[in-house]
């Protein structure tokens, strides 16, 4: 049984200067409830239950399903080559090591696949060092391809994104470490290529549209930004102002790694229908949902204690629960027992997320 009065209970003393407002989703069986707390910005107009917030990384389990939709199809394969799709990532060098000097590499043992790609094992994505430190991140701060938060730093078109990208040698050796973020924007790529249409034409017609998510896409319309939530830096400062921010029009990058916006109700859609089977083959899911990577190589930081990886989401630590969050102020997870949804608009910082997180989770 779910009980309102205690979700509202968890959510309302943390709404105020540090969290504006909170959308919140408890599923348990065939009992959902949604509750909407707060406000769309300080001092503005209530949040209501289908308020729009940027998900950011929770984009990654949709282009993940996208991707598996095209190989249940035959249009892809998890273990092929993608040198013909993705030209500019063939014949790669791989650096010595992560501080080495950009020419300072070695060849990579076999070329790319898509299960290089869902894993997060393609060599591309973030540092865990502070900004700058090593050649290979002030390269990617220069060529425009460095990882990070969607919205912030202006990219270029997909084609030439990808073209500055392949400039550089891989962090690491395909398949060989789990490096988190940049394969997703890759994919966004990869997909649009193999299907012949660009990435948000591909999702609306095999994932949003079927779904009936309305409310999902890579900007707000005109016509729903006054249910588009204002962004926030944990300090209270704005960063992303609904009428003129980054997703009030169409991007020139549409980010496969970060750059959705969604509802608390559409996203239970796509969660509900990925549980059921419906979406993906039920075998697709089952694989999606198990961890992928080995004992050694997650990096220690994005994935918690005890949790892996599949195909683009977090597995465990729990068994059988599966999910990922979004760290622009978002949170997913799906086990046996049902389904959680929190959806803020305030960003996670080094000490990881508001603890409006935490007290959600532990009554979920």
């Amino acid at each position: 049984m779910i009980d309102p009065a205690a979700l509202h209970d968890t959510l309302a003393p943390h709404v105020g200067a540090d969290v504006p407002g909170a959308v919140a989703l408890v599923a348990r069986g065939p009992e959902v409830h949604v509750e909407a707390v707060g406000h769309l910005a300080a001092g503005g107009p209530p949040m209501p239950r289908d308020a729009i917030v940027r998900i950011s990384s929770m984009t990654k389990p949709v282009v993940a399903a996208a991707a598996l939709l095209l190989v249940d199809e035959g249009v892809l394969t998890l273990d092929g080559p993608l040198d013909d799709l993705l030209p500019e990532l063939a014949d790669r060098r791989v650096l010595r090591a992560v501080g080495a000097e950009l020419d300072d590499t070695v060849p990579a043992r076999r070329p790319l696949t898509l299960r290089d790609v869902l894993t997060s094992r393609t060599g591309h994505g973030f540092v865990l060092a502070p900004p700058g430190t090593h050649p290979v991140q002030r390269a990617m701060d220069e060529l425009g391809v460095a990882p990070g938060p969607p919205g912030v730093t202006p990219r270029p078109g997909p084609d030439e994104w990808l073209r500055r990208l392949g400039t550089l040698p891989l962090l690491s050796q395909p398949g060989e470490r789990w490096h988190y973020d940049t394969p997703f924007d890759v994919l966004g790529v990869l997909l649009a290529r193999a299907a012949g249409r660009s990435l948000p034409a591909l999702l609306d017609e095999r994932v949003f549209g079927p779904l009936g998510m309305t409310d999902t896409g890579f900007h707000v319309p005109a016509a729903a930004l006054p249910r588009f939530a204002t962004a926030y830096a944990p300090d209270g400062t704005v960063t992303d102002d609904p009428a003129t921010g980054a997703w009030s029009r169409e991007p020139d990058f549409p980010s496969g790694a970060g750059g959705l916006v969604s509802t608390a109700d559409d996203w239970f859609a796509f969660s509900e229908i990925l549980r059921a089977g419906r979406l993906l083959r039920r075998d697709t899911v089952t694989r999606m949902t198990s961890d992928q990577l080995d004992p050694d190589q997650s990096d220690g930081v994005f994935l918690a204690v005890g949790q892996g990886w599949g195909f683009g989401l977090a597995v465990g630590p729990q068994p059988g629960r599966y999910g990922w969050d979004g760290g622009l102020g978002t949170s997913w997870a799906t086990d046996h027992t049902g389904t959680g949804v929190l959806l803020t608009q305030v960003q996670w910082d080094e000490r990881g997320p508001h603890p409006v997180f935490g007290d959600f989770w532990a009554a979920w």
